[in-house]
């Protein structure tokens, strides 16, 4: 039988082999031809009396990465044309009937009455991972690369094709709702302890494994379709039970603040689940997953948490016809805590790295720094001691420029002062060979004006990375004037191969990220002064989906650099720039208190050593206001801070510096953490649509002033009812448009 995605193979003693092997792609995902072919499988494995079990491998590098979330996303935009022709009930029962037929068939092959079992190396996430819990013995791989989970809760969605259910049944509730809520990837022996795999061994032997285990002739029953099954946490409404499901909920209310649809759903499913039998708790599951697959949110997160930013990974941004880079090395120079995290990223992705400072005593705390990271990984049994040796080892710290040489990318990370810049792009560019690249990550000085020190501007770009550099995904690639398509498309190749998500900003005092950032901790600042609680100001923050409120948020960015910021905005486009509210705030706090943030241990709160932080007591008495907390419209307080951040982004758009929406939302997200179930900043405006959103920043203006006001392009977009992902479209989007 030869299908395009799937091989198979019957042996002599009736052994099904099934090789997953998508054509033209790199990695398996399932689509919906490859259900469709899949379900003739399992046709074939029920009635061909001639087979006896199956084993379920992948011949590509990694098992898969799960389905393919744009087939979910025409399956949510079935509704809309399914109501607009035969009302909303016929619309709902065909999101249901298309959104089940995973489930339906993965049934089918659990209950089929022919063991399956499944081999796993790489990755084995989402749908495909619902598969191998589906089949009836899992044998994974001990290799680094191999990891299992159920990561849909960061795209919006939950496992609906059984996932839910099954886990549920493997392992008590607590540690289930645990796994599920979290969506983290799982390391083969931790899978084996939680009883998500039955087997680990040598990648070269997991075939045989599930060979010799099939021979075994074992039963093909599930133990929750055995008579006598019982739970493993005990029935819902049991002891334990009742301490699992209040607490998880309460849990939920916390991190989420209830706005994400998903995971409330998943809790649901899970609760309801447990007191039914399998397969009426698949049907609820369906049911759960088919109303959130239709949610705002759901469509938000995964066009950008998935669609955009898997195109933004594959390099929707490079240039055209320029061949890809190969970086084999790269060097760093400034060997602080920013240069430090450059150079481990790098090292990390295999790259042999060139660390520079002043001295080889600072040189060599960088390369610690690395070090140290790299430890700590291994004492987590992330990483192995080979690894991190191998690792320390590709970092090479000096003082000497000249061991820059062959770097093909060198990305300083140097003090945020334009002379000292200078001079370090002088000595750098002595040693560099012609065609080699220079990159600036500064947060805050123009690529274009840094470029002027440079004897090849064509081959100078901004690189601007996040701290702390090897937790944060986002990164800034800043074109200045004068950047060439090179330049650029080396810096993308280099993010690429470092493993995280790049945007194309042009160059623009603050760029995108620090431009929104600032807005938000403006507001927050400004809310201070006029009276309202510092602990309302958070939580409003948090409830409206931010991580963290914008007073710790300005703890991490550190005091002292906003007023620095707001100083030099100051001079440069005089007092009006800027409110006298915010300067006379930050300057009571860092030259009146001494508190400069996190760093220091005293900012907006306080940071005790060995406890928790809590808010500084004494921010009371700087404020000449206090409103009372019952008078305080907390509608009003969340607009406030989500819109600015909003507004700021359409201004980008606007003025350029972000030239593609798919960059803002992602950036947005990932960056600084715009509330992640609007989809982004952009995405926010257009699910509210441009015309509300356009007379809700009307009327902040009117009562909060000139930060508010729309720029021309909402007004534009109100006034002919658009959309910026419908005027914006990249052409992935418009093609998925106009096929629905």
């Amino acid at each position: 039988m030869t299908e395009a995605s799937f091989r198979t193979e019957l042996d002599a003693d009736g052994i099904l082999s099934v090789v997953w092997d998508m054509p033209g792609r790199s990695m398996n995902v399932l689509t919906a031809e490859a259900i469709d072919e899949l379900g003739r499988v399992a046709d074939r494995v029920i009635a061909d009396e001639a087979v006896k079990g199956v084993i379920v491998s992948s011949a590509k590098k990694a098992f898969s990465g799960g389905a393919d979330l744009t087939m979910l996303e025409g399956i949510a935009r079935l509704y809309a044309t399914k109501k607009a022709e035969d009302g909303e009930k016929a619309a709902a029962k065909a999101v249901f009937d298309e959104s089940r037929r995973l489930s339906q068939l993965y049934r089918r092959i659990e209950t089929c009455g022919k063991p399956w079992a499944v081999v796993i190396h790489g990755v084995c996430l989402g749908g495909a991972f619902e598969l191998a819990l589906a089949c009836h013995y899992r044998v994974a791989s001990n290799d680094p690369s191999t990891r299992v989970g159920l990561p849909e809760v960061k795209v919006g969605l939950f496992p609906g094709a059984g996932g839910t259910t099954r886990i549920s049944r493997i392992m008590p509730p607590q540690d289930a709702l645990q796994m599920l809520m979290k969506g983290e990837q799982i390391r083969p022996d931790k899978a084996r302890a939680m009883r998500l795999v039955d087997e680990v061994a040598p990648q070269a032997e997991i075939v045989e494994r599930a060979r010799a285990w099939l021979k075994t002739a074992p039963k093909a029953v599930k133990p929750w379709d055995e008579k006598g099954f019982k739970l493993p946490g005990g029935p819902v409404w049991s002891k334990a039970g009742f301490m699992t499901f209040p607490a998880a909920n309460a849990i939920y209310r916390r991190e989420t603040q209830d706005n994400y649809p998903a995971i409330r759903g998943m809790l649901q499913a899970a609760f309801d689940g447990l007191q039914l039998p399998m397969d009426l708790a698949l049907t609820v599951e369906s049911r759960h997953f088919a109303k959130v697959l239709r949610s705002p949110e759901a469509a938000a997160m995964i066009r950008t948490l998935f669609v955009s930013m898997q195109e933004l990974n594959k390099g929707a941004r490079r240039p055209k016809g320029v061949p890809e880079i190969r970086l084999a090395k790269v060097g760093v120079v400034g060997a602080g805590f920013m240069g430090a995290g450059v150079a481990y990223v790098s090292a990390q992705a295999g790259l042999d790295v060139v660390l520079v400072d002043r001295d080889q005593e600072t040189a060599d705390k960088g390369k610690e720094f690395a070090r140290k990271l790299i430890s700590d990984q291994v004492v987590k049994g992330r990483a192995s001691g080979a690894e991190r040796d191998a690792l320390v080892g590709r970092i090479t710290a000096t003082p000497d420029y000249a061991a820059l040489g062959e770097c093909q990318l060198v990305i300083e990370a140097v003090f945020e002062d334009p002379k000292v810049k200078a001079e370090v792009i002088a000595s750098v560019e002595d040693a560099l060979g012609e065609d080699a690249i220079f990159a600036s990550n500064t947060s805050t000085l123009p690529i274009s004006g840094l470029a002027k020190a440079s004897k090849r501007p064509e081959n100078f770009v901004g690189i601007h990375f996040f701290s702390p550099v090897e937790k944060m995904q986002l990164v800034e690639v800043i074109v200045g004037d004068k950047t060439g398509d090179v330049a650029l498309a080396t810096a993308l190749d280099y993010v690429r191969m470092i493993r995280k998500t790049p945007i194309v900003v042009r160059d623009r005092r603050g760029f995108f990220a620090n431009r929104c950032v600032i807005a938000y901790l403006l507001e927050g600042h400004l809310l201070l002064t006029e009276g309202v609680p510092a602990a309302m100001i958070e939580n409003v923050a948090k409830q409206a989906g931010m991580p963290v409120g914008p007073l710790s948020l300005n703890d991490e960015v550190a005091l002292d650099l906003g007023l620095k910021i707001l100083r030099a905005t100051k001079k440069q486009f005089g007092p009006i720039a800027i409110p006298p509210a915010q300067e006379k705030l930050l300057t009571a706090l860092v030259e009146t208190e001494g508190r400069l943030g996190r760093k220091n241990g005293k900012g907006f709160y306080d940071y005790p050593e060995g406890g928790k932080k809590r808010l500084w007591p004494g921010l009371s008495a700087l404020q000449e206001i206090k409103l009372d907390p019952e008078t305080i419209d907390l509608t009003e307080l969340r607009n406030r801070l989500l819109v600015t951040q909003a507004l700021e982004a359409s201004r980008t758009v606007e003025e350029g510096v972000i030239t593609d929406v798919r960059e803002a939302d992602v950036g947005a997200i990932l960056g600084f953490g715009f509330a992640p179930f609007t989809g982004g900043p952009l995405s926010f405006i257009d699910g509210m649509g441009a015309a509300a959103f356009l007379a809700l920043a009307r009327s902040l203006e009117a009562k909060h002033g000139l930060r508010f006001r729309p720029n021309a392009l909402l007004t534009d977009l109100a006034e002919s009812d658009e959309t910026f992902y419908g005027r914006f479209a990249s052409p992935t989007a418009a093609a998925a448009a106009e096929a629905a």
